[in-house]
C-alpha cells in the first residue's frame, strides 16, 4: 500500500499512480442487497433466469453499485496520511464503458490527477478506473474529488 503523509507528499505525487486495489468478487447477493436498498429491481440485476436471455448472458451489477465501491476497491491500494481529516467533495465525472457480469472480478486503479491548495485545505481528484478481470476494457471510470482538512 501507498501512503502520502501530508499535503506536501501529495502534492508531489500530483500524475502518479496512486495504486491498484485488490480483486473484489461480484455476488448476486451483493447485488441483490444493493437492488433493495436503491429500490432498484430491474431484471437485468436480479433475475438469473431472465437474464441469462437477456443481452449480457446473466445478471450485471448496477454501475452505481460499481460506483459505490470505490472507496474499499482503492482501501489496500493507497491511504492519506497527516490530515484531520478527509472529506468527500463530490465527483467531476462518471462513466461506465462495460457491464460487470455477477460472477467476475473487478478492482481499481487510482491516478492522482490534480491538487490544489485552497483555504479549506488540499482538494485533490483522483482517476479511479475500475478493471474487470480479463478484460480490456474498464467497468466505470470516474473522477472523485476529496478535501484533505489539515490537523487543527
Amino acid at each position: 500500500m501507498r501512503r502520502l503523509d501530508g499535503a506536501a507528499e501529495v502534492e508531489r505525487a500530483l500524475g502518479e499512480e496512486l495504486g491498484v486495489g485488490s480483486w473484489y468478487p461480484v455476488t448476486q447477493a451483493a447485488v441483490t442487497a444493493f437492488a433493495d436498498v436503491t429500490g432498484d429491481h430491474q431484471w437485468i440485476h436480479v433475475d438469473a433466469a431472465r437474464a441469462a436471455q437477456g443481452p449480457y448472458g446473466g445478471t450485471v451489477a448496477h454501475g452505481y453499485f460499481t460506483l459505490s465501491l470505490l472507496p474499499h476497491l482503492v482501501s489496500d491500494a493507497f491511504e492519506l496520511t497527516g490530515f484531520g481529516m478527509k472529506v468527500n467533495y463530490g465527483l467531476d465525472r462518471v462513466r461506465f464503458p462495460s457491464p460487470v457480469r455477477v460472477g467476475s472480478r473487478i478492482r481499481a486503479r487510482a491516478v492522482l490527477t490534480e491538487v490544489e491548495g485552497t483555504a479549506r485545505g488540499t482538494r485533490i481528484v483522483v482517476r479511479n478506473t475500475v478493471e474487470i478481470e480479463d478484460s480490456t476494457v474498464p467497468a466505470c471510470v470516474a473522477d472523485t474529488v476529496a478535501l484533505l482538512v489539515p490537523r487543527p
